[in-house]
């Protein structure tokens, strides 16, 4: 790891940098686990897969009402504070996981993962611009790319909690065979159904408890300290509505959100179809979904290390803007070829969206100041997309068919259309303003 990467002004940010990155594993790990409960949930109480999309509802609208918040939080205080609200509020929607399985009702559920997001919000909010903070400006956009490099490890362990420890432990009954049961036998099947499907989550908030503790008895540096400069509120939105390259960047990390939730949730329903086709069952076609998820994650894990090196020969805008365009190609792929053809272009789509989540953040960021701090929430509250536009994509699986072709198929037209939105964005960063 290059010196002049984490040290600044003299002062090493090397301790400070390990900690604050094992919360990027940590929102990866929440993000990754939840992505299959929308087919879980589904089938657990016998809902379609719009209904089933509600979690992804909660789960990413808890990011959009959280981050403002969260930025004027960090604001009065410090992005340590940030931190340890943020890891607060993440371990006790975690914990609520026990109350809403007791309870039995969807919507409790809702709850919890809305609560844990407000803290993923406060995580994002203070992580990513504390990372920009620890070094030279002009490695900023490395930093968070090394940073963003454990996300994934995060969500690979999210992929294999929820393959091994929840997929392949509920009831191996089919949907169309949950449908026929009486209320008692659904009841039945449902609380121990739910019961496995709580108890990762409880675990994971009994480690964030720890993981608190520990970052408060840290000595944390103090980045990103206010400056003479006009810092109210009024002049630092101000100043980040005139900058169009700040503006294009929210709304391209609205549509990139949009379009890896959407690539890393419904690869289970495309999946599941192709492979209940080839003759498994419902059960093992999930799990098998589940499977190339994970080769798709590790492969984004991979291509992030990879493409953080490329950064320092290639300008950031110029390779996002390449990835975006191959990712198009690979979309196309997966509308078009059926069968497990199709499968491997999903999977791939993961190697080029590896880049463009911090690169987005750090090119809309660069030579903001401490107007960062509040730049930094009108990113986080992109993250809406995640909210917003899988559900649209599930309800067009919902209708089966789409002009004479299977309905998942169809539904990568969602995807398409937001790394176009992405590659436009890589295209226009190249320009000076």
């Amino acid at each position: 790891m290059s010196a002049k990467l984490l040290k600044k002004d003299g002062i090493s940010y090397v301790v400070p940098f390990l900690l604050i990155t094992i919360c990027f594993a940590l929102w990866g790990f929440a993000n990754d686990i939840t992505n299959p409960m929308v087919k879980a949930f589904s089938k657990i109480f016998r809902m379609s897969v719009t209904d089933g999309a509600l979690v992804q509802l909660a789960f990413y609208g808890g990011y959009f009402v959280m981050a403002f918040p969260a930025a004027m939080f960090i604001r009065k205080y410090n992005y340590k504070s940030g931190v340890l609200m943020g890891l607060g509020l993440y371990a006790i929607g975690a914990l609520l996981f026990l109350p809403a399985k007791m309870s039995g009702m969807y919507y409790s559920f809702l709850l919890a993962y809305f609560i844990m997001t407000c803290g993923l919000s406060f995580l994002e909010t203070s992580c990513n611009p504390y990372i920009l903070s620890m070094g030279p400006q002009e490695t900023a956009t490395r930093r968070l790319n090394l940073a963003q490099s454990f996300n994934p490890i995060g969500s690979l362990m999210g992929m294999f909690v929820a393959m091994n420890f929840i997929q392949a432990r509920l009831s191996p009954l089919s949907t169309e065979e949950r449908a026929s049961l009486d209320d008692a036998q659904f009841n039945a099947l449902r609380d121990s159904d739910l019961t496995i499907l709580s108890t990762p989550y409880i675990y994971i908030g009994l480690f964030l408890v720890a993981m608190f503790i520990l970052i408060w008895l840290t000595k944390m540096p103090n980045t990103g300290e206010q400056s003479s400069a006009d810092n109210s509120l009024r002049a630092s939105f101000r100043r980040l509505m005139s900058n169009k390259r700040y503006r294009e960047g929210v709304i391209a990390q609205f549509f990139y959100v949009g379009t890896q939730i959407m690539c890393w949730t419904f690869i289970i329903q495309y999946g599941t179809r192709v492979f209940m086709a080839e003759g498994m069952s419902e059960q093992a076609a999930e799990v098998l979904s589940q499977k190339f998820n994970i080769i798709a994650m590790a492969i984004f894990c991979v291509s992030r290390f990879v493409c953080t090196f490329f950064l320092r020969y290639i300008k950031a805008g110029r390779l996002l803007s390449l990835l975006a365009s191959v990712a198009c190609l690979l979309v196309l792929g997966v509308i078009f070829i059926d069968g497990r053809g199709g499968i491997y272009c999903l999977v791939a789509v993961s190697a080029c969206m590896s880049l463009m989540f911090p690169t987005i953040y750090g090119i809309a960021l660069e030579g903001i100041g401490n107007d960062a701090k509040l730049g930094a929430a009108g990113l986080i509250m992109a993250i809406l997309g995640g909210s917003i536009l899988p559900p649209l994509q599930a309800s067009i699986i919902d209708m089966k068919t789409v002009f004479g072709m299977a309905a998942e198929n169809a539904s990568f037209v969602m995807p398409l259309i937001c790394f176009v939105v992405v590659a436009m964005y890589g295209r226009r960063a190249l320009s000076k303003k």
